[in-house]
């Protein structure tokens, strides 16, 4: 008898054992103690079943825990990182500034990469506020924005050094991964819903 056998004997016997015991510390009638039977059967059935799928039940609840609090679902595979497409249509990543955890929006139609005020102060970066701002053209309108640049950016294994930058109170608490990022990797492109950056 192989281990296999011997765990589902073992659980048979279990099983039997609470069944009898319980018929025999009451008197049931013979429907009653069916049911009961049947429903010891079901308790041992799911719980079977439970364990014999908990990876699978865990990467599902990861899954979900992921589209529900709209992480970005990320992996490295070797140098590149793959980034599955969000529920709202869109590519999130989770990047570091200066070593600090950032949220992105990777957008291939901005042409410079864009961070929230917000971001900007508490990553510690210097903005050029002397310098004449910088006019942009946002699906919200028209924005006046600071330059700025990251000393160094990581995006899963991708990492790259003095990235120009601008920065706006008007870009909200969306921080956007724009084309001069883009461009200085070997390779992007979507395929099967995921984003493929190499660098």
């Amino acid at each position: 008898m192989n281990i296999a056998q011997s765990a589902d004997t073992l659980w048979l016997l279990l099983a039997s054992t609470l069944v009898i015991s319980a018929l025999i510390s009451r008197r049931f009638s013979l429907r009653s103690a069916l049911g009961m039977a049947l429903g010891w059967v079901l308790i041992f059935a799911v719980a079977l079943v439970l364990f014999s799928y908990r990876h699978e039940l865990a990467n599902i609840g990861h899954r979900v825990k992921t589209e529900v609090s709209g992480q970005a679902a990320q992996r490295a595979q070797g140098d590149s990182l793959h980034i599955r497409m969000a529920m709202d249509g869109h590519f999130w990543v989770n990047g570091e500034i200066d070593g600090m955890s950032v949220k992105f929006l990777v957008d291939s139609g901005a042409t410079i990469t864009a961070i929230s005020q917000k971001t900007a102060v508490n990553a510690g970066l210097n903005i050029d506020s002397i310098g004449p701002g910088m006019i942009m053209h946002t699906a919200n309108g028209t924005v006046t924005a600071k330059r700025s640049a990251i000393s160094e950016l990581a995006v899963g294994p991708i990492t790259t050094y003095d990235l120009s930058i601008v920065v706006s109170d008007s870009f909200g608490d969306i921080n956007v991964l724009g084309m001069n990022f883009l461009s200085r990797l070997k390779s992007w492109r979507v395929e099967n819903g995921e984003m493929v950056l190499e660098p």
